[in-house]
């Protein structure tokens, strides 16, 4: 690893990256699925057919696209169960050693989740991981859109930090779009919403690990 002027930057995703929290986000589906009286789904299901917008999500598994009330109703359903359940997962495993040590080479690191803001902040502090990122942003606003436009107000908040130095970890594809929209690049993990036939689709790097993540971060900024 570089020290301090190379100025590489990680933005990490949250939920399904730096959090482990598979079985909460699949549990809080199905409870969404069922106040439409829609059939569970297994979690390689959701993998396959998860995107964004949410809504285009639920359409690919409802044949339609939710009504207005519909979708308010799913969404305050999931949003409760996850709330309930998120407690029994844990960081991703590896995540800390990671942190620790890219913060140790003088390189910067931050969050951007579209979990919200005020949620995400105190759980962070929680895992007591907060002091490695220089900035931690979650959502603010509707759920359910995408990341693109947060992106370029959290990269806009950051000083010192060039997109073209940036690499965005997460484990979805717009992950990728919102790295794209900001000029900055993106590695894209296996391990949460996506499986890896749906995110190899996007065409940037692949892995199976966030150490992998890491590693595929360094080598995209040393040829930048």
């Amino acid at each position: 690893m570089h020290g301090k002027k190379d100025g590489a930057h990680i933005v990490w995703d949250w939920n399904g990256t730096l959090f482990h929290d598979n079985d909460a986000i699949i549990g809080a589906t199905n409870a969404a699925f069922a106040e439409l009286g829609l059939k569970p789904i297994t979690m390689e299901q959701y993998r396959a057919l998860y995107c964004v917008p949410v809504p285009k999500f639920y359409e690919r598994l409802m044949g339609r696209l939710p009504t207005d009330a519909e979708w308010e109703v799913m969404d305050a359903t999931f949003h409760r169960y996850y709330t309930r359940h998120r407690v029994r997962c844990g960081l991703t495993e590896g995540a800390v050693e990671l942190l620790a040590e890219w913060g140790s080479a003088g390189r910067s690191q931050s969050i951007l989740s579209m979990y919200g803001h005020e949620e995400l902040v105190p759980l962070v502090r929680g895992f007591g991981i907060e002091t490695h990122f220089v900035r931690v942003d979650g959502r603010t606003g509707p759920s359910g859109g995408s990341k693109a436009e947060h992106m370029v107000r959290h990269l806009g908040a950051l000083e010192g930090v060039s997109p073209g130095r940036t690499v965005v970890i997460g484990d979805a594809a717009d992950d990728a779009v919102a790295a794209s929209h900001v000029g900055a690049r993106a590695v894209l993990y296996t391990g949460g919403s996506h499986g890896r036939a749906s995110l190899e689709a996007v065409g940037v790097p692949v892995v199976d690990t966030l150490e992998e993540a890491v590693v595929e971060a360094e080598r995209i900024v040393a040829a930048a």
